[in-house]
């Protein structure tokens, strides 16, 4: 049933243009997961509606007064309701630059009263690698952030970094994903590995992430698949039917 349920979300995903299609392919062993979103599956067959607060630093937006429309928390809303057409779907950016994992920790209560959401996706590790915290005390952050939001009775999606060729040897972000791997399966949650995935993309020649442009075509793009491949792997592990 898993696997039906994959390729017909495989193809739900591919009605766009075929360059959209071959554009955001990703293996599907970057996706899939024996981790099942047990209390997302439980709201969309409950009440039909399902909201998402997607947490994160400067990676989860893109810059310019419409940047929010083509970010990957909207197109994972867009994608989310192309896949499970009839259900009330709601995505809520919580975004904020230049945050620490224990800065967004400390407002995860905040953020969880204020949208109740049934689905945490947390970008996490870009800027605590930057600001040089400590892996072990990025773990503990991440845990306590983690552990809150379980209790508060919604399910978690880790979302690691982003992959970039141009910055690889200047900021060592392996450990930081090492942790963030360890903490998914240690408390039983997804996690949605960016960072392989666009270097996947970069080394099939998909997206040139290694060249310097202002233009934000290329970053839209990257994060419209982004938003569909989380789409797909959301409605995989919740057991849905597109």
């Amino acid at each position: 049933m898993r696997f039906i349920t994959a390729v017909a979300a495989v193809l739900a995903l591919m009605t766009g243009s075929a360059l959209a299609a071959d554009e955001c392919a990703v293996p599907p062993s970057f996706i899939t997961s024996d981790i099942a979103l047990a209390r997302v599956m439980k709201e969309i067959k409950a009440n039909h509606r399902l909201n998402i607060s997607v947490v994160g630093t400067g990676s989860s937006t893109l810059p310019g007064p419409d940047g929010a429309n083509f970010a990957y928390p909207a197109r994972l809303q867009a994608a989310l309701r192309e896949l499970l057409p009839g259900n009330e779907i709601k995505v809520v950016a919580r975004v904020q630059s230049r945050q620490t994992t224990a800065d967004m920790a400390a407002r995860m209560k905040n953020i969880l009263a204020a949208d109740k959401p049934t689905l945490v996706v947390w970008q996490a590790g870009t800027f605590d690698a930057v600001s040089g915290i400590e892996p072990e005390e990025f773990s503990a952050d991440l845990v306590a952030g983690v552990e809150t939001i379980l209790n508060a009775g919604a399910d978690v999606d880790l979302l690691n970094m982003q992959y970039s060729p141009r910055t690889e040897s200047l900021l060592n972000v392996s450990a930081y994903a090492d942790v963030m791997q360890w903490v998914a399966q240690e408390h039983g949650t997804l996690l949605f590995d960016r960072l392989a995935i666009m270097r996947y993309w970069n080394d099939q020649g998909t997206f040139d992430l290694y060249a310097a442009t202002k233009k934000t075509d290329m970053a839209r793009r990257v994060h419209n698949c982004i938003g569909r491949a989380l789409a797909f792997q959301i409605v995989d592990a919740a057991h849905l039917t597109p």
